[in-house]
């Protein structure tokens, strides 16, 4: 793969910019949800849930990006004149 295939850092976080907020809100929600002296052990396991969701939608759509990037870098294939594409 080359360079073109490549997505910054930077736009990648801008798209998923929204997403990390609407987590981080979660977070906090369930953190001021638990009971009052149980704030880690009555928040934890909601938050270690919430977090593993958007670890899994962050690299999803971290590979996704890389695929359509790559897509993108490869130009259209060709066609012959009997409609086939060239080569097969």
């Amino acid at each position: 793969m080359n360079e073109s295939s490549k997505v910054s850092p930077e736009q990648f976080a801008q798209s998923m910019r929204a997403e990390m907020e609407k987590v981080a809100k979660q977070v906090m929600e369930a953190v001021n949800e638990a009971p009052d002296g149980e704030w880690i052990a009555g928040s934890e396991e909601n938050v270690r849930d919430i977090t593993a969701e958007l670890r899994r939608r962050l690299f999803e759509q971290a590979v996704q990006q890389r695929v359509d990037a790559a897509e993108a870098a490869f130009p259209p294939s060709t066609r012959c004149d009997d409609g086939k594409a060239a080569g097969g």
